[in-house]
């Protein structure tokens, strides 16, 4: 079904939104960050915000969804790709830390509010609900690794913890200001650390 001119517009306002909220809950925390405030960074009335978003709940919601989104997008297309499983690994270190140079505050808002304020994000985004498609894509790699032979066969979580784990560390001791290096240089060394913690023996 073709979408209508208006229904474009809706969609892109509702990105706009989406996208500024983030940056807001990311820089300013979630609970020092109004509607009012969000309205006011976009131009428009909070009464037309509202028309988006019944609440700032849900807006925190959506965000977190629509990021999990855009980083699975990524990773799929590195999944897709007909290369080792080696290589799909260090391709998505690179990305994910390219995301975090790029477009900073969606990795903040995942490190600083989403993980932070697991209170809001009660009634719809429990444990993986709002980030399932980044664990699926992530539940792929791992597999075909497992089913190649490349990876070893092991239970998810602590795989999903040694893949995710180290390149969340690495990018939060980034946005700390704390590394000796530019981020993208660790990337090698991340990648390495995550195959042999993985790769079968």
């Amino acid at each position: 079904m073709v979408k209508s001119a208006r229904e474009r517009l809706k969609e892109e306002k509702k990105l706009q939104i989406i996208r500024t909220a983030c940056k807001l809950f990311a820089e300013r925390g979630y609970y020092n960050t109004s509607m009012p405030d969000i309205a006011k960074e976009l131009g428009m009335s909070v009464g037309n915000l509202y028309n988006y978003f019944e609440s700032k709940e849900e807006l925190a919601k959506e965000v977190m969804l629509t990021v999990s989104r855009w980083v699975a997008q990524r990773l799929r297309s590195i999944n897709e790709e007909d290369i080792p499983v080696k290589k799909k690994i260090a391709k998505l270190v690179e990305s994910f830390f390219e995301i975090s140079l790029k477009e900073p505050e969606l990795i903040d808002y995942f490190l600083r509010v989403f993980l932070s304020n697991r209170e809001i994000f009660k009634g719809g985004c429990e444990g993986f609900a709002c980030v399932g498609e980044v664990v699926t894509e992530v539940m792929i790699l791992l597999s075909e690794g497992v089913e190649k032979g490349e990876l070893r066969n092991q239970d998810f979580f602590p795989a999903f913890v040694t893949v995710m784990g180290p390149m969340g560390g690495i990018v939060f001791l980034h946005g700390e200001g704390v590394l000796d290096k530019p981020l993208m240089e660790y990337a090698p060394e991340v990648s390495e650390n995550i195959w042999n913690a993985l790769r079968a023996r």
